[in-house]
């Protein structure tokens, strides 16, 4: 199973684009806080309802838990 869940704060606006298809697509990053020291940054894609969702609740420095599975 590949699956993950990450709470953090956004680090800037997110980026909200319309696919050929027509299809709401967002990315935007999260500042994940580790336990001992430091941050790790990954990007984050929302599709569809998801993503209008955040392009119209969340902005820079909105604090949210993602659940997804993870594409290298």
């Amino acid at each position: 199973m590949n699956k993950t869940i990450s709470c953090g704060n956004m680090t800037d606006e997110p980026k909200v684009t319309t696919t050929s298809t027509g299809k709401k697509k967002a990315e935007f990053t999260l500042a994940l806080n580790r336990m001992n020291d430091g941050a790790d940054f990954p990007r984050f894609v929302a599709w569809e309802k998801n993503a209008e969702n955040i392009e119209k609740w969340c902005h820079k420095g909105t604090k949210l838990l993602v659940e997804g599975h993870i594409h290298l």
